[in-house]
């Protein structure tokens, strides 16, 4: 495709992840996660649950490979034992019960407007064009009934967007030999966001160093742990890479309407970060990965 917009993929994963992020934080998420039966002293064992119902009764092994940064010990605590407190269909319809109470109390009238019908419709598209093969995560959700209302529907379509993207970034991590610890070590590295951030992924400090290990015999760290130039152009080729692999569904929207998306879901962006809830980094770093230069 000639005059293709090699950035566009990436501006509108930085527009919409927060409006979807806001869901893991949200208080009247964690309600509906207590009214199943979850453990909400932290985040986890209903993130698990959450995210990973649309793929069914999933084991530990396919629950870590679907959740590829996580250790699989990590998962392990959390998966299958999240069935137990809640069956996939019971925690899908409690998973739209609690977009619809987060978002009615983030945005008031405004999921009732035309722009955010708009805005749903415009998401709803791109996803529609998001292919899901080999892609388990987006190919779940994508499966799943669309809601009725907009707000839900935006919800959604930003959930498949994002799995598709998720999708792709694991199959290019696998391309280019990073496994789970050495892909968030190499992360680390060249800033994405402080080492501590990372623990929430589970892995322990022996795994850590052993992946950095790795990394350094294969010129990708220095002794301190930090990106070598080789590691830095790596880090930039994953993320070139997963780019590419997730500009199916803007290129098929088109920059015109990518451009009203983005619009019409700003107000939205700013209530999420006015909420107050979104942490201040985390393990994605959108806040410090710069977009990549366009290349031929």
């Amino acid at each position: 495709m000639t005059n293709q917009d090699y950035g566009l993929a990436r501006r509108m994963w930085h527009q919409l992840e927060p409006i979807h992020a806001v869901f893991w934080y949200a208080p009247e998420v964690f309600a509906e996660a207590a009214g199943l039966g979850y453990d909400v002293q932290t985040r986890w064992p209903s993130y698990f649950a959450w995210r990973l119902a649309p793929l069914g009764t999933a084991g530990p092994r396919l629950a870590a490979s679907a959740c590829y940064s996580f250790s699989p010990d990590f998962v392990a605590a959390h998966v299958p034992a999240a069935w137990t407190v809640a069956s996939p269909e019971r925690i899908l319809a409690a998973r739209e019960r609690a977009v619809g109470r987060m978002y009615q109390a983030l945005l008031g009238d405004l999921t009732g407007s035309p722009g955010l019908a708009e805005a749903a419709e415009l998401a709803r598209l791109a996803a529609l064009a998001a292919g899901t093969a080999g892609r388990p995560l987006a190919a779940a959700n994508a499966g799943l009934p669309w809601p009725g209302e907009p707000h839900l529907v935006l919800w959604h379509a930003i959930n498949v967007l994002r799995e598709h993207r998720g999708d792709g970034h694991i199959a290019t991590l696998l391309t280019v030999g990073l496994d789970p610890c050495e892909a968030l070590v190499s992360f680390a590295a060249i800033g994405a966001a402080p080492e501590e951030v990372f623990a929430s992924r589970g892995w322990t400090q022996a795994d850590w160093a052993a992946a950095r290990d790795r990394l350094a015999a294969r010129g990708w760290v220095d002794a301190e742990g930090k990106a070598t130039q080789r590691g830095r152009d790596g880090r930039d080729e994953i993320e070139w890479r997963t780019d590419r692999l997730a500009d199916a569904p803007w290129q098929a929207l088109g920059p015109g309407r990518s451009a009203r998306l983005t619009e019409l879901t700003t107000p939205i962006l700013g209530a999420a970060f006015e909420s107050g809830l979104l942490p201040a980094q985390s393990t994605l770093g959108i806040a410090t990965v710069p977009a990549p230069a366009p290349r031929p």
